[in-house]
């Protein structure tokens, strides 16, 4: 497990900017944002807490806490029966709950280099052990990963 994955570690770790200059969207909800409110999301509105028990509409962007083994499930549950968006995770590739749900994902795109986050006071972390993946649900998300393929590699699924 790196660093930014240990449990009781701090699960405050943002998504650099580029990754959305890239996207070139805008997301109608950041369902995960720290309690400042988003940095660097262009989003319209936001949740810091209680996420998973409120209402999600529109396009939404997800950099869910990655927590401790599993922890990430219940997020990646929601995101796929939303159905609509953009979902940040790392690229464990041989986990179980990696496997279930690619298949849901309608594209993948698995960035390089490495992301490194940055940490609440704005400097940037360290490379993390494993790299990371944007699940897209739906066709708007895939269209969105489509057009940032400079971010990395895209694999789309035949039968989401």
């Amino acid at each position: 497990m790196s660093e930014w994955e240990a449990i009781g570690k701090s699960d405050e770790w943002y998504t650099p900017k580029y990754i959305f200059d890239a996207l070139n969207c805008c997301f109608d909800l950041d369902v995960a944002a720290p309690n400042d409110g988003p940095r660097h999301v262009p989003c319209f509105r936001w949740f810091s807490s209680n996420a998973l028990d409120l209402d999600w509409e529109g396009f939404v962007w997800m950099n869910p806490p990655f927590g401790g083994r599993n922890a990430i499930d219940p997020w990646l549950k929601k995101f796929f029966e939303h159905g609509k968006g953009i979902a940040l995770v790392p690229d464990r590739t041989s986990a179980p709950w990696f496997q279930n749900n690619a298949k849901k994902a309608s594209a993948i795109l698995f960035l390089a280099p490495k992301v490194k986050f940055e940490r609440p006071d704005g400097r940037i972390g360290k490379s993390p052990g494993s790299g990371t993946a944007l699940f897209a649900a739906g066709n708007n998300g895939a269209n969105v990963l489509r057009q940032a393929t400079k971010l990395g590699l895209l694999v789309e699924n035949v039968e989401p």
